[in-house]
């Protein structure tokens, strides 16, 4: 059966947007504004103002206006927002100086998704898909973000515990600071090194992606350096770092 939205929830969020639209504005002009009962708005009034959301102004205690927190939630928005144009920016730079596709992967729930990707000019060129899911075990972005998270996020986004063998891949991803996609024969090859949050948490994974042929691996090294500096340039900080 399917979950009904709430009414009453509804009505509040309805308040509120009439507040911000209108503000300083009281209860009865919100009440014939909305064609509401006068009782209700009043009780979506308390509700938005116990939760911090609105605000009786100091002069006019009869009149209501948001709050300095929807300004906290639009900051939040505008610094994502900021965050994914430097991610482009630092992407499109990278693939001008590998000749690869630059990508930026992160984790999404259970999965490790490809989330802003800068092409590469070649003719012949990976084009990963936005949203695409990374196998978190094969995947270059799986070897360098697993290492730094818990082993119940390990475990959910492999499937399963990590063995032994596989801890020790890890570890030594963890110690090289990138990884190399390695499978035997695959047409293509991806560098990847992580990128961390100010708190030291992996938010995700600048790789670069092209046809193998392009990048052996004696090649890797130089191909890895380009893409650490480029996760440096996005990291807020690093575990052990004082930045």
């Amino acid at each position: 059966m399917a979950v009904k939205g709430s009414s009453t929830a509804a009505r509040v969020l309805v308040v509120f947007e009439a507040v911000a639209a209108n503000q300083p504005i009281g209860v009865a002009a919100l009440a014939r504004m909305l064609d509401i009962d006068k009782s209700a708005v009043q009780r979506a009034l308390v509700t938005l103002s116990e939760q911090g959301w609105i605000q009786a102004r100091e002069d006019q205690l009869t009149q209501w206006e948001t709050s300095p927190r929807i300004l906290n939630i639009a900051h939040s928005s505008r610094a994502k927002s900021e965050l994914r144009h430097t991610i482009q920016q630092v992407l499109e730079r990278l693939a001008a100086q590998t000749g690869e596709t630059a990508i930026f992967n992160e984790p999404a729930g259970r999965h490790l998704v490809v989330s802003q990707v800068a092409e590469s000019d070649q003719p012949l060129r990976m084009a990963p898909r936005i949203g695409a899911v990374i196998p978190a075990r094969y995947s270059a972005t799986g070897r360098v973000l697993l290492p730094f998270l818990s082993r119940e996020r390990q475990t959910e986004l492999l499937g399963a515990p990590p063995d032994t063998a596989f801890l020790e891949l890890l570890e030594e991803c963890r110690a090289r600071g990138y990884a190399a996609s390695s499978e035997v024969n695959a047409p293509s090859t991806t560098i990847a090194a992580p990128v961390f949050e100010v708190d030291g948490r992996p938010i995700g994974a600048v790789a670069i992606s092209g046809p193998a042929e392009r990048m052996p691996p004696a090649d890797h090294p130089r191909q890895a350096e380009l893409v650490c500096k480029a996760a440096k340039l996005l990291s807020r900080n690093t575990p052990g770092s004082t930045r």
